[in-house]
């Protein structure tokens, strides 16, 4: 009988894992859903910065390290950012909790297999270059979450929309810079509006 990996089993109950737990949601959001948009933001941003600003990113790489960034979720849940980073022995155990969960979920990959996820699960193990767009891909995909709460009129969600543009402010990076410019104010737009 061939060994079965349940890891692709453990990926696909992301779907199942909600974020914004403390919140009242308009629309709920799963850590599948998220990493999918996270994706595709982070794509975008290496995208930007190398046809506006000329940089040199993998940006199918920083895409698929994207899709990966939030796995330990599926043993962890998501903890909130108020106990996350409540004070810095928390924020400090709780990575430990993460990479634990990482390593787990590697763990069950067949031997070769090992090694490319890795790469891509481990955080610890993450390109630091490549994990700064994700990162900054992972805040952006919050910051829009915040927008789409706020247009539905869900006012729940003004202090984290306001904290969230400061760090994504913060970042100084070009890239974000654009999409900010270009793309977000079509997030407050209605369907009819976008289609016209």
């Amino acid at each position: 009988m061939t060994e079965q990996s349940h890891f692709f089993a453990y990926m696909s109950r992301l779907k199942l894992i909600n974020r914004w737990p403390l919140m009242r949601n308009t629309t709920t959001e799963n850590v599948q859903e998220h990493s999918l948009q996270v994706a595709m933001l982070a794509h975008a941003l290496a995208v930007i910065s190398n046809e506006y600003f000329s940089t040199d990113i993998d940006a199918n790489k920083v895409t698929t390290m994207a899709i990966f960034h939030d796995v330990s979720e599926v043993l962890t849940g998501d903890l909130p950012n108020p106990v996350k980073y409540f004070n810095p022995e928390i924020a400090k155990e709780y990575k430990k909790i993460e990479q634990i969960a990482e390593e787990k979920l590697v763990s069950l990959l067949p031997a070769k297999l090992k090694p490319t996820y890795d790469e891509l699960v481990c955080s610890n193990k993450h390109d630091a270059e490549l994990y700064k767009i994700v990162k900054a891909a992972d805040i952006l995909s919050a910051y829009l979450k915040t927008i789409e709460e706020l247009n539905a009129g869900n006012k729940e969600f003004i202090n984290a929309n306001k904290r969230l543009k400061e760090t994504l402010d913060s970042l100084n990076n070009q890239a974000v810079e654009y999409f900010l410019e270009h793309f977000v104010e079509s997030f407050s737009l209605s369907l009819d509006a976008i289609t016209e």
